[in-house]
């Protein structure tokens, strides 16, 4: 396979350019910043696919009315249980102003879960972990997408990818688990597909349900589940857990931001926020945290391997890299991004 051709580009100059593309889509300032922050930092881990390549269809579903730029984004509290209605929002500005006023009730009640309805694609679930986890937050988020993923023995797809994400504090290194249910998140699929290159066997099937290693075909076709009817019974309980305890739609019945339909997606979250010092003095947590990160580390390496990594630890190590370097764009996005600016 022919190694895509890439440009280095300095993140503060991604930032700056998204932030006025929002901005030109009739964003705030303040919620254009929050959304360009969000999208660069997932370029900084590697995670391209949801990163800035994501602006252009952004601001294409901004300036058509399919993405509400200043949503009223309304918040009702019960307790312990905060719902939220995205009003049409973007992802990335309805869970951040929902995580924000979540958590003086996370920090009081020590848990508090967290219902979002009418939303939209909202990036990298990593994200908001890594923000909780800036103010002593453990949290696990789960959010529904479009179609794209059969039920196991099906060949039609009825969920999402439908991730779930763990944000846990530790120091200034938290340890965060993000995945998707899928064997892969569509947003690499959606980038193959740009980019015009293969995907690997294994990861999706085409229309008629049969294996594919082409990202168009794949995108007319489903994504498997991860772990086979495992990943299948996590996508629904996620689906559970980000539509119907929402209020959102769910299964097919969400929205795509690719597709011409000018339909709100109305996309579903959930997030559980847990104040640690509430569990456990957090010095005893933080030793404790340490001792296992400790023995996981020198657990006897199994053949082939030269350490082991925890969970977010390579993507620490590229955001030091690209931080200093600068980020790797694909010449095909990079050109998107030009055309979308003039």
């Amino acid at each position: 396979m022919t190694a895509k051709k890439t440009i280095t580009v300095k993140a503060e100059t991604l930032v700056s350019l998204a932030i006025e593309a929002f901005i030109k889509a009739g964003m705030s300032e303040s919620d254009a910043t929050i959304s360009a922050n969000a999208l660069v930092q997932a370029d900084l881990e590697g995670v391209h696919s949801h990163g800035i390549s994501r602006l252009p269809v952004y601001i294409r579903c901004l300036q058509t009315g399919k993405i509400n730029p200043t949503p009223s984004i309304t918040i009702n509290q019960k307790g312990a249980v905060i719902s939220v209605d995205g009003d049409n929002g973007l992802g990335i500005i309805t869970s951040m102003h929902a995580l924000n006023a979540a958590i003086p009730t996370a920090k009081e009640l020590g848990l508090v879960g967290v219902a979002v309805k009418q939303s939209n694609h909202f990036g990298a679930a990593s994200y908001y972990c890594k923000h909780m986890c800036q103010h002593q937050l453990a949290m696990i988020a789960f959010t529904n997408s479009p179609k794209g993923m059969p039920p196991w023995g099906g060949k039609e797809a009825y969920f999402g990818t439908n991730p779930i994400a763990f944000g846990f504090p530790y120091r200034d290194e938290p340890i965060v688990v993000d995945l998707s249910t899928s064997v892969a998140a569509r947003g690499k699929i959606i980038l193959a597909a740009k980019n015009g290159e293969p995907i690997p066997t294994g990861w999706a099937v085409d229309e008629n349900g049969r294996t594919t290693t082409d990202a168009e075909a794949a995108l007319k076709g489903a994504i498997l589940p991860m772990a086979g009817p495992k990943g299948y019974a996590l996508a629904l309980a996620v689906e559970m857990m980000a539509a119907m305890l929402t209020g959102a739609a769910f299964g097919p019945h969400v929205g795509w931001i690719y597709d011409d339909n000018r339909e709100p997606a109305d996309v579903g979250h959930f997030f559980i926020l847990m104040d640690i010092a509430k569990f456990i003095d957090v010095n005893a947590y933080e030793k404790r945290v340490e001792q296992m990160k400790s023995e996981i580390k020198a657990n006897s390496l199994a053949e082939g391997f030269t350490e082991i990594l925890l969970p977010g630890e390579r993507k620490q190590r590229k955001e030091c890299r690209y931080r200093r370097d600068g980020i790797p764009v694909a010449e095909e996005v990079w050109s998107e991004l030009q055309r979308m600016n003039h």
